[in-house]
């Protein structure tokens, strides 16, 4: 038998690649590609919106957004090991911009950093979520490198959950929520049935990305009457009446790939649009989450693939995204 013939693996200098954190690795970092590789490091849809944004006489190196729930995320990125300054300018940015989650890009992390991060994350609100990403480039012998984003820090969820569950605020219907969405969540995952999956929380609802700003899947879950469901959710700051015009012109072909009829616009008077997919279930049966969590997986899928290539395709001048100078996150 012959001996295999194996590559040497090597660890390349991320400089080597990129000459400058601002003229060449932040540019690179937001390409469509490589923002979504960095999103799905840390379970989240990122879209990057401007480079180099200006905040006061400082500028945030990406303002990105999360494409399940349209909250900005700020990527602070360097190519040398952290330091306070980075910190200090990531935090900045996010309060001057109303973002809700901070990315710290870099390829060494000094063990400070990393325990300021995860301090930051469990001492924080469950709204605020803190990620310590190191950007590694590997090659095997002279083959071109490849990128690895470890992540050395994220919030940590036990922790949240442990101490929501333990808080006295928490309604029964809420830890019966949490409880439903940890299922639920740990359903798509098994299944495999999404590239990421957001931390549960005690909420009437569960976002799911349909891979742009403003338009999302939310599955909800109403404890008091009884029903869960999926629905397309289509913000009106981001054009989601325009949107629900656009969808609604192919409604009949849509209900047939879904093979079953959907609720268009339920509330009109709402500003924001849904389009809604529901049931009976009564979450208190217990015996009864294995059934209602196959529907709510598959429903789940189907929904995002009649729904995801439509709400990609939509025309820019048909959507128009809010500048952050002008509407914060949050608004």
């Amino acid at each position: 038998m012959t001996d295999p013939q194996l590559g040497i693996l090597r660890a390349v200098d991320p400089r080597s690649m990129w000459r400058d954190e601002a003229a060449d690795f932040t540019p690179w970092l937001a390409q469509p590609e490589n923002i979504q590789r960095l999103g799905q490091a840390i379970g989240l849809e990122l879209e990057a919106e401007h480079t180099e944004m200006a905040v006061g006489p400082f500028a945030a190196d990406i303002l990105a957004r999360d494409s399940a729930t349209g909250d900005y995320v700020i990527v602070e990125n360097q190519l040398a090991r952290t330091n306070h300054d980075h910190l200090g300018k990531a935090i900045t940015y996010a309060a001057a911009l109303g973002a809700s989650t901070i990315v710290w890009v870099a390829p060494a992390f000094t063990d400070e950093h990393r325990k300021a991060l995860d301090w930051l994350n469990d001492n924080s609100v469950d709204t605020l979520s803190f990620f310590g990403i190191q950007v590694e480039l590997w090659a095997i012998d002279e083959s071109n490198p490849a990128v690895r984003f470890n992540v050395v820090s994220r919030p940590t969820e036990l922790v949240r959950r442990a101490t929501l569950q333990a808080s006295g605020d928490l309604t029964p219907t809420r830890r019966l929520q949490l409880e439903w969405w940890t299922a639920f969540r740990d359903a798509l995952v098994s299944a495999k049935a999404l590239p990421s999956t957001q931390t549960p929380r005690p909420q009437y609802w569960y976002n799911i990305a349909l891979g742009r700003t403003g338009f999302h899947l939310s599955a909800t879950a109403n404890v008091d009457d009884q029903r869960i469901g999926i629905r397309v959710y289509l913000m009106n700051r981001f054009g989601g009446e325009a949107a629900l015009a656009y969808l609604m012109e192919s409604r009949s072909e849509i209900e047939r790939e879904l093979g079953q009829p959907l609720v268009w616009n339920p509330n009109p008077e709402a500003s924001d649009k849904t389009i809604v997919l529901q049931r009976k279930a009564d979450l208190r049966v217990k015996e009864q989450w294995a059934e209602y969590l196959q529907w709510m997986v598959q429903s789940t899928v189907n929904m995002r693939r009649v729904f995801a290539p439509r709400v990609r395709s939509l025309q820019m001048e048909t959507v128009s995204p809010a500048s952050p100078s002008t509407e914060p996150a949050g608004a």
